[in-house]
C-alpha cells in the first residue's frame, strides 16, 4: 500500500475539515493539525474554544511562542507522521498554516508530501481578512495543488473524490 501525505491549508471556514471528512468517506484518512498541541495550551490560560477573531489571533501567536519556546507543533506533526507511517492509513491530510512551517514539514517529510490550498471564494470575498497572521497568509506559499470549494454540499463528495483519486492513482 502507497501512503500519501497532504498538508491541507485555507483560512478559516473554506471547508477543509469537510474535504478531509469526505475523503475519509472513500479512503483510510489520519487528519491531524499543527494547532491541536496548541489549543491545549490555550485551553489551560482561559480559551474557551470559540474561534472568534480574537482567540484566532491569540490562537496563532501562542503557535509562535511555542514554536519559538521548543518546537512544539512541529514535533507534534513528526510525531504523528511516524504514527502514520506505521499505520493502515492511505492517507495524512496535515493542517498547517505557516508557508515556513509547511515548507519545514514538507522537507522533513520528503517527496511523497503533496500541498492542497482549499478556497472558498464567496465566503472568503464577503468576510475579508481575519486579522492574523496565520489565516491571512495562506496564499503566501506556492501550492501544488488548488481546490476551489464553490459547488455545492451535494456536489462535494464527488469533487472531493475526483481531485484526491488523481494522487492515489500515481
Amino acid at each position: 500500500m502507497h501512503q500519501h501525505v497532504f498538508v491541507i491549508n485555507g483560512s478559516g471556514g473554506v471547508g477543509k475539515d469537510t474535504i478531509c471528512e469526505l475523503a475519509a468517506a472513500v479512503w483510510k484518512v489520519k487528519n491531524i493539525s499543527s494547532i491541536t498541541p496548541i489549543l491545549q495550551v490555550a485551553r489551560s490560560a482561559g480559551w474557551d474554544g470559540i474561534k472568534t477573531p480574537e482567540a484566532r489571533r491569540f490562537l496563532s501567536r501562542l503557535k509562535e511562542i511555542c514554536t519559538e519556546f521548543n518546537d512544539l507543533p512541529f514535533r507534534y506533526c513528526m510525531n504523528q507522521y511516524q504514527e502514520f507511517l506505521h499505520s493502515d492509513a492511505e492517507i495524512l491530510f496535515v493542517h498547517i498554516r505557516e508557508p515556513e512551517a509547511i515548507a519545514r514539514f514538507c522537507e522533513a517529510v520528503g517527496g511523497d508530501c503533496k500541498t492542497v490550498l482549499v478556497h472558498r471564494p464567496a465566503l472568503e470575498q464577503a468576510r475579508g481578512a481575519l486579522g492574523n497572521r496565520s489565516d491571512d497568509g495562506v496564499d503566501n506559499y506556492t501550492y501544488d495543488s488548488i481546490f476551489v470549494n464553490d459547488g455545492t454540499l451535494e456536489e462535494l463528495p464527488e469533487k472531493v473524490y475526483s481531485f484526491f483519486k488523481r494522487f492515489m492513482e500515481s
